[in-house]
C-alpha cells in the first residue's frame, strides 16, 4: 500500500512539517494481533493502554456491529494501531446501517493514530467525533456508503489527516467532510496534506470540504480530482485565526475547481478544469472578507475566478496569479471590485483589467490540457509571466523552490 503515497512524498522533502510533535515517540509496548475475526479486534483495541502500539496482521476484519473507540493516549505516550510491516489490512462491514469505524462518538479521544489501514463498506468509513491529536495517516478509505472520512459531529481539535488515500464514496460522497453547517461543529488547528482525493460523485461530492466556523486549519500539499462539487471548498471561520490552503493540484471538477467564501490565505495552488470558474468566492453561511488569493495558476475553459461577493469587502487581496481563461473571463466580478487590491496578475481572457498584464495564451503552460489528462503547471521557457508585485512576492513556490524572479503564478520557472 505504501506506493499508494509515493507521488506526495515526492512533493516535499519530509512529511513531518505536517506530523504532530508526538509523532516520533517509541512506544512502550508493541502487541501483535493476528486473529483476523472482528470481535477479536474490538477487544484488543479496547485494552490498549497509553503508550502501546497495535500491529495487526494481513487479512480481512469483518465488523458486524457498531464500533466506536473509545481509548486515549498522552503526549508522552500515544497509541498507535497500524499494519504489521508488509500487511494488507481492511477493515470493513456488510452494510451500511452503521461507519466502519467510529473513533470519540461518546468519550474524548486523543493521542492516538492509525496507520496504513484499509477501510471500506459501511456508511461513512472512518468518522470522528469528540476527537483531539488524533492522526489518520497513510489510511486508504474507499467504496463507502456515504462519506469516506467525517469529523461533522462534535467539535475536533489538532486533528492530523495526512497521506491518505480516499475514493468512491456514495450518497453525499464527499472525501472528507470536516465541521458542520452553520458552525454547529467546528474543526480547528488540524493538518489536512498529502492526501491524495479522488472520483468523489455522489449527491455532491467535494474532495475536501471545511465548513462554516472551522478555523486555524492547514490544507496542504493534496491531489485532488475529478469531483462532482468543488475539490476543495473551505468556508469562513467567523473571525477567528484564517485557514491556509497551499499548494494543493486540484483538477477536473463538475463544479468550481476551488471555492473559499473568506478568512482565508490561498496560496500556490495549482487549479485546472472545472465546469464552473477555477476559483470561486461568494457569501455563504457568512460574509466573504479577509481573504487573499495569492500565487497560483489557474487555468480553465470557463472562468478563470469568480469573485460573487468581493465588491466593497475588507481584506481582498488578488495578486499575482495566472488567471487564464479559454472562453470566458480571466476575472469575473458578479457585484463589483472595488476596494479590491489587484496586482501584479497575468490573465489570459475577457474582465476586469486593473492589476493584470496580458498574458500569451494557453501555450504558456505547455504541460497542461484543459481536460485535466495533462497538469503539469510549469511554465515554458518563453513565457513573459514576469509582472509579480514585489510587495506580495512569496519566498517558495507549489515546489517549495525557492523564487528568484518577479514571477506571477504558483510555480517558478
Amino acid at each position: 500500500m505504501r506506493s499508494l503515497f509515493l507521488f506526495v512524498l515526492a512533493s516535499t522533502a519530509q512529511a513531518s512539517h505536517y506530523e504532530p510533535n508526538w509523532a516520533n515517540i517509541i512506544p512502550k509496548r508493541i502487541i501483535q494481533h493476528t486473529d483476523p475475526s472482528g470481535v477479536a479486534l474490538l477487544k484488543a483495541v479496547e485494552a490498549l493502554k497509553p503508550g502501546d502500539k497495535l500491529e495487526l496482521a494481513n487479512g480481512t476484519y469483518n465488523m458486524d456491529r457498531m464500533w466506536d473507540v473509545q481509548v486515549s493516549g498522552t503526549a508522552e505516550a500515544p497509541i498507535w494501531i497500524v499494519s504489521a510491516e508488509d500487511a494488507q489490512v481492511i477493515i470493513t462491514r456488510p452494510d451500511d446501517k452503521q461507519n466502519v469505524i467510529n473513533i470519540g462518538q461518546s468519550v474524548h479521544v486523543s493521542y492516538l493514530c492509525f496507520r496504513g489501514i484499509e477501510f471500506t463498506g459501511g456508511s461513512h468509513g472512518m468518522r470522528l467525533g469528540y476527537c483531539s491529536h488524533v492522526w489518520i495517516d497513510q489510511c486508504h478509505i474507499h467504496h463507502t456508503g456515504q462519506v469516506c472520512l467525517s469529523a461533522n459531529s462534535a467539535d475536533t481539535q489538532r486533528l492530523f489527516l495526512t497521506r491518505n488515500h480516499i475514493h468512491h464514496g456514495d450518497g453525499h460522497a464527499e472525501g472528507m467532510y470536516l465541521g458542520a453547517n452553520n458552525g454547529d461543529h467546528i474543526m480547528s488547528e488540524s493538518v489536512i496534506a498529502l492526501n491524495h482525493i479522488h472520483d468523489c460523485r455522489g449527491d455532491q461530492g467535494d474532495g475536501i470540504e471545511v465548513k462554516q466556523g472551522s478555523w486555524g486549519n492547514l490544507i496542504a500539499e493534496n491531489r485532488v480530482h475529478d469531483t462532482q462539487y468543488p475539490c476543495i471548498t473551505v468556508y469562513g471561520t467567523a473571525g477567528k485565526p484564517v485557514n491556509i490552503i497551499e499548494r494543493n493540484l486540484c483538477y477536473n471538477s463538475g463544479d468550481n475547481v476551488m471555492q473559499v467564501q473568506g478568512e482565508a490565505i490561498v496560496r500556490n495552488n495549482v487549479l485546472i478544469n472545472g465546469a464552473g470558474a477555477g476559483f470561486a468566492s461568494t457569501d455563504h453561511q457568512g460574509k466573504t472578507l479577509n481573504l487573499q488569493v495569492i500565487h497560483n495558476t489557474i487555468l480553465n475553459a470557463a472562468h478563470a475566478f469568480r469573485g460573487g461577493s468581493w465588491n466593497g469587502r475588507e481584506g481582498m487581496v488578488l495578486a499575482n496569479n495566472i488567471l487564464y481563461s479559454r472562453d470566458a473571463n480571466a476575472l469575473h466580478y458578479a457585484n463589483g471590485n472595488a476596494g479590491v487590491l489587484s496586482t501584479g496578475n497575468v490573465v489570459f481572457g475577457d474582465g476586469p483589467k486593473d492589476g493584470c498584464v496580458k498574458g500569451r495564451g494557453f501555450e504558456d503552460f505547455p504541460g497542461v490540457t484543459l481536460d485535466g489528462s495533462k497538469h503539469d503547471a510549469t511554465p515554458a521557457s518563453d513565457a513573459k509571466l514576469d509582472h509579480a508585485d514585489p510587495q506580495h512576492l512569496l519566498g517558495t513556490d507549489f515546489h517549495g523552490k525557492t523564487r528568484t524572479k518577479n514571477v506571477s503564478g504558483a510555480i517558478a520557472p
